[in-house]
């Protein structure tokens, strides 16, 4: 899977997305879990577009940054409760699957989904949605001069596991919900529809990311049950994970490739010759220092073999409320890289990022990696996000399991930044809660098994075919290369 990072200016019509604040994570490490968390946002502030805001306008502004805060609320708490009072009586919600009218119907699909319910119980776990921002809501005139409200928009990002099945598939959707907002109703105005898209089979291609109201477009139910029933295939044999992985925070499951923002990490790197050298050599290094998933190799486009490739191994990665750089390294890695047999060993560090990514199964030889670099670029280019050429001299993919391992291997290419880039992916990021302690090491040898916990933490994999990218459960080999794209 390729990664690209997305960095990008601020669109002047997006200045109004909601700020983020002290969010309520709840991320996961364990299969079919997309990483997830909760958010708090500050109240957007509103402007007018005529020349004189009148005292309605002013009024409706107050009642519309209100309902943002409520939607704020709703969407932490996945709509428990849902507060009826902002919402029509008739209100009607449209997704690509399902259509429903009434307010009794829209909160009985909701508290299915979330498992409150005879049915949802026995068919659905674990329930979440994060709330990337919250924009529009603007007070304008029509051609007429009355005043009218614009859509609010939300972006998203829903997971649910379906335990009805054995092997417990997680379905992970993204995408955006447009509220159709009116002036009247007991809280001075009131949501009369909502009407969802998914990243993965909703965008037109070939449009700006930056105008989600062009972007998006209805497709036929058929395509959307597909979508779904796609992510609940067994996965069959996985290769055993390496390591927890290092969490990350997913904004967009599109088609063909993902969008995921990763706190600040430090971790250890040395160059290498053959990829299984490599690993025992940070293996033995990091032996007491529970390394993370994955191993990020670097590795040249022109093939020459007298230019060193490199490997790095996550060791601590930033907590929430710790900034967007890398947190200090352990003082065990400081007092050895370096020094002695570990001259070759030096401290990494990554800074906050926000990646495009693309899975692939096939062994990471150069010409595949390649190939996935020019795939990726292209499905960003037809969703409207363009990643910049700072690294056109290497790639970087990242290997999930430990080497030699068998079964169905997971491999990304990653490439960061990107040059437009919605304000949505930009003013959101809340990291997982840290993950459980992790087993010491049993054995120097990560080339084999050493840096893998035992039993084998399970592992969320990405696999990106036609959609997005389906977001599976996956123990098996990840190798994934990086470039950047920014603004």
């Amino acid at each position: 899977m390729k990664v690209l990072r997305i960095t990008g200016a601020l669109s002047p019509l997006l200045l109004t997305a909601a700020s983020m604040n002290n969010g309520v994570s709840a991320f996961s490490n364990s299969p079919r879990q997309a990483h997830r968390s909760s958010y708090r946002y500050q109240p957007t502030k509103l402007m007018s577009t005529t020349a004189l805001v009148s005292e309605s306008d002013t009024k409706l502004s107050v009642h519309v940054s209100k309902l943002k805060r409520v939607l704020e609320q709703e969407y932490i708490s996945f709509f428990n409760p849902m507060i009826d009072s902002w919402y029509a009586q008739d209100v009607t919600f449209n997704d690509p699957m399902t259509s429903l009218s009434g307010v009794d119907s829209y909160r009985n699909n909701v508290d299915m989904l979330a498992g409150r319910t005879l049915m949802g119980r026995i068919l659905f776990d674990g329930a979440g949605i994060n709330l990337h921002s919250v924009t529009g809501g603007e007070v304008v005139e029509d051609s007429n001069g009355k005043e009218m409200i614009e859509d609010i928009i939300t972006r998203w990002t829903l997971k649910v596991t379906a335990k009805v099945l054995p092997w417990k598939p997680e379905a992970v959707f993204s995408g955006v919900s447009v509220y159709k907002v009116q002036p009247g109703g007991s809280q001075g105005i009131t949501i009369v529809g909502q009407t969802d898209y998914w990243d993965s089979i909703n965008i037109k291609p070939n449009t700006s990311s930056l105008s989600p109201l062009q972007q998006y477009e209805k497709v036929p139910t058929s395509v959307a049950i597909n979508d779904f029933l796609s992510q609940l295939k067994p996965d069959g044999f996985l290769a055993p994970a390496a390591a927890p992985e290092l969490p990350y925070l997913l904004l967009r499951r599109g088609d063909g490739y993902e969008v995921r923002k990763y706190p600040g990490f430090v971790g250890i790197e040395t160059p290498y010759q053959r990829r299984d050298y490599g690993f025992g050599s940070l293996g033995a290094f990091a032996k007491g220092m529970n390394p993370l998933a994955p191993s990020l190799m670097k590795v040249w486009n022109d093939d020459n073999d007298a230019k060193d490739k490199t490997m790095m191994w996550p060791l601590e990665f930033a907590r929430p409320g710790e900034g967007s750089d890398a947190p200090s390294p352990p003082a065990l890695a400081v007092e050895k890289a370096g020094d002695g047999q570990w001259k070759k060993v030096t401290i990494a560090t990554r800074s906050e990022s926000v990646v495009a990514i693309r899975t692939f199964e096939d062994a990471a030889m150069g010409p595949v990696v390649r190939n996935c670099d020019r795939e990726l670029r292209e499905l960003l280019k037809r969703d409207g996000l363009v990643p910049r050429n700072e690294s056109d001299g290497y790639v970087v993919f990242a290997q999930y399991d430990a080497v030699h391992s068998m079964g169905k291997r997971r491999s990304e290419f990653k490439r960061q930044g990107l040059r437009v880039l919605p304000a949505s992916f930009t003013a959101i990021f809340r990291l997982p809660r840290p993950p459980a302690p992790r087993p010491p090491l049993s054995s120097p040898a990560p080339h084999t098994t050493d840096h893998t916990p035992t039993p084998p933490a399970t592992r969320q994999s990405r696999t990106t075919t036609g959609s997005f990218a389906s977001i599976k459960s996956s123990n098996h080999t990840r190798e994934t290369s990086e470039r950047y794209i920014a603004a």
